[in-house]
C-alpha cells in the first residue's frame, strides 16, 4: 500500500471533467511532480488532495486513511501556492509561528520550531522583516517555512517558482529539494516546465486533459516517452510519420507508428561520416535553415527533403553552421522510437 493512494478520481465542475478517472499511488518521502500544460488538472488534483475541493467520484487515502470527507482542517497537510499570501501585517517569525500558535503548541517549542525553520530556508536575519520588504526569493522561502515548521504529513507545492526570475528559480530548486530529502517530507509538487520536473522529481505524473498520460522516473518518462504528446512535451522530440520517416532513411516503421527522435542524439558535421563513424546510424544529406541558441546549446533547423529536423548540439564558437550550408545528420538507429499513432495512454 502506498502513502498516498488516489482511486478513480473525478472532479467535474458542471458539465466539464477536469479529472478523468485518476487512479496511482505515492510512496513515503518522495517528491512527485505533476506535470502538464495549463488547464490538465494538476493543480485541480492537489487541491482534492488538501481538501479545498471535494471529489465528484473516487476515493483519496492517506497513510492507510480515507480522507475523501475529511475537512481540509484535519488533513494535516501543508501547502505553498503560487502567491505566498504572507500576511502582510505580521513579520516573517510571526508568519512561519501563526500553524503552530493555531494548534495551540507551547510558546517555547514555537520558537524553537520557527528558528529551525528560519535556519533551513536560510532567512536568518530576516525574522523581524514584513514580507513587503522581503525580495520575491525571500517570500518564497518564508511561504516554505510557514508549510514545513508544522511537519505536516504532505507537502503541495503548486507552481511556487513560477514569478521567479531564472537564476534565483534553479537555485531554489536546489535548496527545497535539499529540505525536502533532509526532512524525508512526501512532496507533491506541480509545474508546467519539463525542466524543472527533471530537476526535482523522484517520479514524474505527466497530465493531458485530465487523465494520466505517462508516469515513471524523469529519465524513464525523458526516454521512453509511450505517446505522441509525451514525446512533444517533453525532450521536444522530433515526430515523423511513417511515410515521412521511410522516405527519409530508408528504414521500415510499423503501421500505425510514428518515430520520435531527441535533437540532442543526432549528429550534425558538414562532411559526409565515415563507414566507421556512421556505424548504427541513419545518415541523411540536409540544408541548414537557421538556428537558435539555447544556453551552451545551440538548436539547428535542418531540412531533409520535405521534413524538417531539430538538431541540438553544443555551443561551439569555432565550430558552427551557416544558414544555407550543406550538412551530413548521422541519427543512432536505437534513439530511434516506434509510438503508437495518436496513443494516449494511462498509467497507474
Amino acid at each position: 500500500m502506498s502513502y498516498i493512494e488516489f482511486h478513480d478520481v473525478v472532479k467535474r465542475f458542471g458539465d466539464n471533467t477536469v479529472l478523468d478517472h485518476i487512479s496511482f499511488g505515492i510512496e513515503k518521502g518522495d517528491l512527485v511532480t505533476l506535470l502538464g500544460p495549463s488547464g490538465c488538472g494538476k493543480s485541480t488534483l492537489l487541491r482534492c488532495l488538501s481538501g479545498l475541493e471535494q471529489v465528484s467520484e473516487g476515493r483519496i487515502m492517506l497513510d492507510g486513511a480515507d480522507i475523501t470527507e475529511v475537512p481540509a482542517s484535519k488533513r494535516n497537510i501543508g501547502m505553498v501556492f503560487q502567491q505566498y499570501s504572507l500576511f502582510p501585517n505580521m513579520t516573517v517569525e510571526r508568519n512561519i509561528a501563526f500553524g503552530l500558535k493555531m494548534q495551540k503548541v507551547a510558546q517555547d517549542v514555537i520558537d524553537r520550531k520557527v528558528r529551525e525553520a528560519i535556519d533551513m530556508v536560510e532567512l536568518t536575519g530576516k525574522e523581524k522583516a514584513y514580507p513587503a520588504n522581503l525580495s520575491g526569493g525571500q517570500q518564497q522561502r518564508a511561504a516554505l517555512a510557514r508549510s514545513i515548521v508544522t511537519e505536516p504529513a504532505v507537502l503541495l507545492l503548486d507552481e511556487p517558482l513560477s514569478a521567479i526570475d531564472a537564476k534565483l528559480r534553479k537555485s531554489l530548486q536546489a535548496r527545497i529539494r535539499e529540505i525536502q530529502q533532509e526532512l524525508g517530507l512526501t512532496t507533491i509538487f506541480v509545474t508546467h516546465d519539463q525542466d524543472e520536473a527533471m530537476v526535482m522529481s523522484d517520479v514524474i505524473q505527466l497530465f493531458h486533459a485530465g487523465r494520466i498520460e505517462q508516469a515513471g522516473s524523469p529519465v524513464e518518462v525523458y526516454t521512453k516517452p509511450v505517446s505522441e504528446f509525451a514525446a512533444s512535451f517533453i525532450g521536444s522530440y522530433n515526430q515523423l510519420s511513417r511515410d515521412e520517416f521511410q522516405t527519409m532513411t530508408g528504414a521500415d516503421v510499423p503501421a500505425g507508428h510514428v518515430v520520435a527522435v531527441r535533437p540532442e542524439t543526432i549528429g550534425i558535421t558538414p562532411d559526409a561520416p565515415t563507414p566507421a563513424d556512421a556505424a548504427g546510424c541513419h545518415v541523411v544529406h540536409g540544408t541548414v535553415v537557421g538556428s537558435t541558441p539555447r544556453g551552451n546549446v545551440l538548436r539547428y533547423t535542418v531540412r531533409v527533403g520535405a521534413v524538417t529536423l531539430r538538431v541540438d548540439a553544443l555551443f561551439r564558437s569555432f565550430h558552427m553552421f551557416d544558414p544555407g550550408q550543406d550538412v551530413y545528420l548521422s541519427i543512432p538507429k536505437h534513439d530511434c522510437l516506434n509510438i503508437p499513432e495518436g496513443a494516449l495512454r494511462s498509467a497507474a
